[in-house]
């Protein structure tokens, strides 16, 4: 099983979703689980709604999660197991001042006291594992084999004076009772790795769990949220995001797509850089490719002529967002002033009259025959009438999609 560890303090960034995306692609690869454990432990710092939103953005960029963990859930469990390592000598209390506490190496002497020092002590403690007497060795897909000295892993805290744990044993424990077997992370957390591993081993844990973390990102802490606000598909935010990491058979495709020839061990070694203008380019491609009718939806529709409208507008812009406006003055109340203002009414009052016309040539010839309007004297306020702009694509491109609403944008 592989998991998709966040947690609930803030919103998504991109580099999370790329930590999601490889976690889930490796699991499809290797036909294993997946699920998504929401690192609440943190109860000070958990914003309310936010693994909803966390759940939500996975969904919208077609990650399919099998199932849903809540860290908080194991607290008991957290205790009982360092109970465990304490009753066997392989943790023990601490005393330490805070400040001395936190410093690593370790100094303080607490791994020595007599049990009797121990229990006759009113002062408040943490949990330390003790240092591992040999060195702490595992192989990552990407960096291959790599080794961690006792002194590097040193006794670290794996339970806090309030008897929550902390992040590294949290979630080495929580990994052993999920059964994870592979473990996709930024490199950001190459360093708790070998903790979490003491942690398995101390507890008897023998199963080999595989690793690979992702080389840095920069700029990645751009928020997934305010992507998806600006008007990016969620489709073109994960095919950018794999472009990022890897070489990839063709520059736009699918998710579905990349799962027939995702490989962790073939993602770049050398940290990416997050560009929002190579962002706005894939945006655009998967809009053209999009289907018309899902396009729709972005814009408040469910109709395959509005989102094949929109693509009409991919010349001029890249972004739901950017689109938008240009949808919205199609169907927006017409400003029958200015210098056109007299020629839009009297095209209102023959188009109300008129027939469907199939094509915009056959609308063109009927309105000159009636007014005698040609040229830009025409082209120009029936544009505005139809558009509600001066400029934009040659209306026999996009009259094919507004006809069925031609009475509604007329009015």
């Amino acid at each position: 099983m592989l998991r998709f560890a966040p947690r609930p303090t803030g919103d998504m960034s991109v580099a999370d979703l790329r930590t999601a995306l490889c976690n889930y692609l490796v699991a499809k690869r290797r036909g294993e689980r997946f699920v998504v454990r929401l690192e609440d432990g943190d109860r000070m710092r958990n914003v309310e709604g936010k693994d909803r939103e966390i759940l939500d953005i996975l969904g919208l960029c077609g990650i399919v999660f099998d199932d849903v963990a809540y860290q908080s859930r194991n607290l008991t469990i957290h205790q009982h197991m360092a109970l465990k390592l304490l009753q066997e000598r392989k943790a023990f209390a601490c005393f330490c001042p805070p400040g001395q506490a936190d410093d690593a190496p370790y100094r303080g002497g607490c791994d020595t006291l007599a049990d009797a020092e121990v229990i006759d002590n009113p002062a408040p403690f943490v949990v330390r594992l003790k240092k591992p007497e040999k060195p702490v060795l595992f192989d990552d897909a990407l960096r291959g084999p790599l080794a961690f000295s006792p002194e590097a892993v040193d006794s670290f805290v794996i339970m806090h004076t309030d008897k929550s744990p902390t992040y590294d044993f949290a979630c080495a424990v929580d990994d052993m009772l999920l059964d994870i077997s592979f473990v996709v992370r930024d490199e950001t957390h190459l360093a708790d790795t070998p903790r979490q591993i003491a942690v398995r081993e101390a507890l008897g844990y023998d199963r080999a769990v595989g690793y690979a973390h992702l080389p840095a990102l920069e700029g990645g802490g751009a928020t997934v949220r305010e992507l998806l606000e600006a008007g990016f598909l969620p489709e073109a935010i994960v095919n950018y995001l794999l472009v990022l990491s890897m070489e990839t058979p063709k520059e736009i495709f699918s998710l579905e797509e990349a799962a027939a020839w995702f490989d962790i061990e073939k993602l770049a070694r050398t940290p990416a850089r997050f560009d929002r203008e190579a962002l706005r380019a894939v945006n655009r491609e998967q809009m053209r490719r999009a289907d018309a009718k899902e396009l729709s939806r972005a814009f408040g529709f469910a109709d395959t002529e509005i989102g094949e409208l929109a693509k009409c507008y991919l010349d001029e812009g890249c972004t739901v967002a950017e689109i938008r406006p240009r949808i919205d003055a199609v169907f927006a109340p017409k400003p029958f002033a200015g210098e056109h203002g007299e020629t839009m009414r009297t095209l209102q009052s023959l188009l109300r009259e008129a027939p469907l016309f199939e094509s915009y040539d056959a609308l063109k010839t009927h309105v000159t025959e009636a007014t005698g309007l040609n040229g830009d004297a025409l082209a120009k306020p029936l544009r505005l009438l139809l558009t509600g702009e001066a400029e934009g694509p040659e209306l026999s491109i996009l009259y094919p999609h507004l006809k069925t609403y031609l009475q509604e944008i007329i009015q």
